[in-house]
């Protein structure tokens, strides 16, 4: 039986003459896990919101969407709440109260359930999540991974019969994004709810999906089994490059037979294939930069409670020009927090922050974000205050005093000519990313701090950031990310970092950071580690695997 039927579904958004969905017909069957993936921009969220009708955005829609048969729009509300259930991207952005009981709570009192059913359901759902040992914490006091899992327990606690996520994973650590989606497949295979998922970790759901859709420029380009539609991707097509580790590997070996998609089917198709493999000094160095030091932190303790515990304690930090250091670390564990303490706009109760060897202190706020640096936030919405992409660029570029020139060369280099007339709110979470960069970037800044800037970016927009990047630091700038996203900071970095406990536990170059780990490393590192003990990324281990002619 389909739970969701669309008919010839095209959609605009206001002012703009281009379709952003272009005739979608699709059926959804009952008790299906379907991944939705496809390039920033391509309409994915955007279809996605059209299912759940209180989430429609703002413009001119043609076409029919059926919930069980019976037209979305003339769906009864309290049907509509409790069956359509929607996971943003944000955890933040969807909790609604301060308690985490009272949040589980929430929506069936919306519904005017009684009491007595509120309690039960509450108690089940917090024991299938395992959430008993945080029920009566604040939902502020609670981490990214328990903020979202909160948010999927407070929808499944109204019964909901269909499921939307929009990159749920985007802002978790490796861990916690794991536990979040193994999380969705129990809630698909034990209660049979019928799950749409937008995602751009397809190491991990790949293998749970029965279907995959590949959108591309507002059109379903293919739908299918998961093995089938990597036999179906055009060879050219940019998802190449979003393909999980296995399957990139054995593409760019040349491999024959069933294509691998999980890591344990990776390993496998490796370690039986004729090959000897190169001495492990053949890869590629990762030179250290060996420049000055730009920006120090010595010794910094942080709390955001006069009473309360350290968030950051006996941290030291030493970054240099040019360099790209990233830190990753779990959720919660105060890594934003420390991009803040280095931007000046959090003040740390010891120690000291150096820029430039001169106290951060000693500057002016003008000097300091006019011409030395500058942070990009996780919410990339909180630099949006015009009606339009052209005039957020505008409006920082009069500030600034740039010139009309080289904001239409930012326009370009972001890609962001087709979007210039839409409201940012009514970008992609990708796409917001580029307008707040390419904003930011106008400023022209010495040293530039983001907050996990790939969140919400496909793998080819990721390639383009990093190539943008590359560039800025061959003109001089210096980059400190903090990001969960490891394939990123494996690839591209100068150097990485761990954060754990309030400081740096651990540091070194992207190879010798990298392998040896179980869950903090990349997902060709895994595949490989048996055999290549140092590669961390598929082209690692195609120049280390060289076929043996017989």
């Amino acid at each position: 039986m389909a739970i969701v039927k669309i008919d010839n579904v095209s959609f605009t958004y206001p002012n703009e003459e281009n379709l952003v969905l272009k005739n979608i017909n699709l059926e959804i069957q009952q008790g299906e896990f379907i991944v939705l993936i496809g390039q920033s921009g391509c309409g994915k969220s955007t279809l996605l919101r059209h299912f759940k009708r209180e989430l429609h955005p703002h413009g001119t829609m043609t076409g029919n969407i059926f919930y069980k048969d019976c037209d979305l729009e003339q769906l009864k509300a309290e049907v509509a709440a409790a069956d359509i259930g929607y996971v943003f991207q944000n955890p933040d952005n969807q909790i609604v109260t301060d308690k985490v009981w009272h949040e589980l709570a929430f929506g069936l009192e919306n519904l005017g359930v009684d009491s007595p059913t509120i309690r039960r359901r509450v108690a089940e759902m917090a024991n299938f999540f395992g959430i008993q040992k945080w029920f009566h914490h604040k939902t502020a006091e609670l981490s990214g991974g328990q903020k979202q899992l909160l948010n999927l327990a407070s929808i499944m606690v109204m019964q909901p019969k269909l499921l939307l996520l929009d990159e749920p994973t985007s802002q978790l650590d490796p861990i916690a994004a794991l536990e979040f989606i193994q999380t969705l497949h129990r809630l698909n295979k034990e209660l049979g709810i019928t799950i749409i998922l937008i995602e751009h970790r397809l190491e991990e759901v790949l293998p749970l999906a029965d279907r995959v859709l590949i959108m591309d420029e507002g059109r379903i380009l293919l739908d299918g089994s998961p093995k089938g539609i990597l036999n179906g991707l055009p060879a050219n097509h940019a998802m190449i490059t979003a393909l999980p580790a296995a399957t990139k590997i054995f593409h760019l070996l040349n491999g024959t037979g069933p294509i691998p998609l999980t890591i344990r089917e990776g390993q496998h198709w490796l370690s039986n294939q004729p090959y000897s493999f190169a001495p492990l000094n053949t890869l590629p160095t990762i030179s250290s930069v060996n420049t000055d030091i730009v920006l120090e932190a010595k010794d910094i303790a942080f709390r955001y409670e006069k009473n309360g515990m350290d968030i950051v304690h006996h941290f030291n930090l030493q970054v240099r020009e040019q360099e790209f250091l990233t830190i990753i670390g779990g959720n919660g564990t105060g890594k934003s927090t420390v991009l803040s303490i280095l931007t000046g706009l959090q003040k740390p109760y010891h120690g000291k922050i150096l820029l430039f060897n001169k106290a951060l202190k000693s500057y002016s706020n003008k000097q300091l974000y006019q011409q030395y640096i500058t942070l990009l936030p996780q919410d990339p919405k909180t630099l949006f205050v015009q009606k339009t992409v052209l005039q957020e660029l505008d409006d920082i570029a009069h500030l600034h005093k740039v010139t009309d020139g080289k904001v239409q060369e930012t326009i370009q280099l972001f890609k962001l000519t087709h979007l210039s007339n839409r409201h940012p709110y009514d970008l992609s979470g990708g796409e917001q990313q580029k307008l707040a960069l390419a904003k930011l970037l106008l400023i022209e800044p010495k040293i530039l701090l983001l907050d996990e800037p790939t969140k919400g970016l496909d793998a080819h927009a990721k390639e383009e950031l990093a190539d943008i990047l590359k560039d800025l630091r061959t003109k001089g700038m210096t980059i400190i990310m903090v990001t969960h996203d490891i394939e990123f900071s494996a690839q591209h970095s100068s150097r990485c970092a761990l954060f754990f406990d309030g400081s740096i536990v651990s540091e070194g170059e992207p190879r010798a950071f990298y392998s040896g780990n179980n869950f903090y490393t990349t997902a060709a590192h895994r595949i490989s580690r048996d055999i290549l003990s140092n590669a961390i990324t598929c082209e690692d281990v195609v120049t280390l695997c060289q076929k043996t002619f017989v």
